[in-house]
């Protein structure tokens, strides 16, 4: 829900969930927390929050106890009991299950990353003072976060531009990519943007894509933001997992390509990463060409202060 009070909505139900932590909760505790029945309870979190109330406090539990095995001291037993697990052997099952590899070896790698999947992207945080730098946000939250960000800002620009301007011929057009694809145009620079990530996202799924591009319709910038978020909310799923288990390294099949090619999952997400930086700030500058006001440069840093990352919603700053 993007409201002021959808956003309240959730902080209210994260901060019942997140303040359980640490005794023990049925569904039926929370709800009643909440001042709710338990079925008005859940049917509410899963509307708001896109996950049950108890599936919530598992990985937040399993979370805090990956944070715990890589920062602190406890023994593995005394971080399975913390985390609500009557024996290790369950502990490990259910960290096994969802982190893809036991406590033992995670403890051993010392991962910093410790947030599993998640619709709502809310997650457990380290303890400390809420400051800038405090939240585990690293290089991918970053880039990835920011090209997101600045694409959608571009769009909305050109929302405000007529069919004829947004297909006039640009005056000065520089192509630096090692490949053929036509930037003469704006809307065909904001095209070029989407379908990166959509081809990009169906190689890493494994799924069909039709290389032809999008048809005319599905060209505008209204409808370019729309493919724009379903295309980043599967892209970044595959490559918050691929982080969260140090997987960069790892290779897998482009079958999209003639011949099908092997690929770094690291390399494909800094390729999307540097090419589309360069399409956002060509696409920028015809904005700027065409008469748009604009704000910024597409800077990480703007998007920083932007989104204020490091100040998590009341209710996840759990510990």
């Amino acid at each position: 829900m993007k409201t002021v009070d959808g956003r309240d909505v959730a902080d209210r139900l994260c901060a019942v969930v997140s303040d359980s932590l640490d005794t023990p909760a049925r569904t039926e505790d929370l709800a009643r927390r909440a001042y709710q029945s338990r079925t008005r309870f859940h049917r509410l979190f899963r509307a708001v929050i896109e996950e049950t109330p108890a599936a919530m406090r598992r990985r937040l539990l399993l979370e805090r106890a990956a944070y715990q095995l890589g920062h602190g001291v406890a023994s593995v037993t005394d971080i399975a009991l913390d985390a609500g697990y009557g024996s290790l052997e369950a502990f490990t099952r259910a960290f096994r299950r969802a982190f893809r590899m036991s406590p033992s070896i995670y403890r051993r790698l010392r991962d910093p990353h410790f947030h599993l999947p998640a619709p709502s992207n809310i997650h457990f945080f380290t303890p400390g003072p809420t400051t800038k730098g405090g939240k585990d946000m690293d290089l991918f939250d970053r880039f990835a976060g920011n090209d997101s960000w600045h694409t959608r800002r571009l769009l909305e620009y050109a929302g405000s531009l007529t069919e004829e301007q947004l297909d006039r011929p640009l005056p000065t057009v520089v192509e630096l990519l090692p490949w053929r694809e036509s930037n003469k145009t704006l809307r065909q620079l904001l095209e070029n943007i989407i379908f990166t990530k959509e081809v990009w996202t169906a190689a890493l799924a494994g799924a069909e894509m039709d290389m032809s591009g999008a048809p005319p319709e599905q060209r505008s910038p209204r409808a370019m933001l729309q493919r724009l978020e379903k295309a980043d909310a599967e892209l970044h799923r595959i490559l918050r997992d691929v982080r969260n288990r140090s997987g960069w390294d790892d290779t897998f099949v482009d079958a999209l390509c003639e011949p099908a090619e092997s690929f770094t999952y690291g390399g494909v997400f800094a390729h999307i990463m540097t090419f589309n930086a360069h399409r956002r700030l060509m696409a920028l500058d015809a904005l700027r060409q065409l008469g748009v006001q604009t704000e910024g440069f597409g800077d990480p840093m703007e998007y920083e202060e932007s989104v204020a990352p490091w100040n998590p919603p009341v209710g996840a700053n759990v510990g």
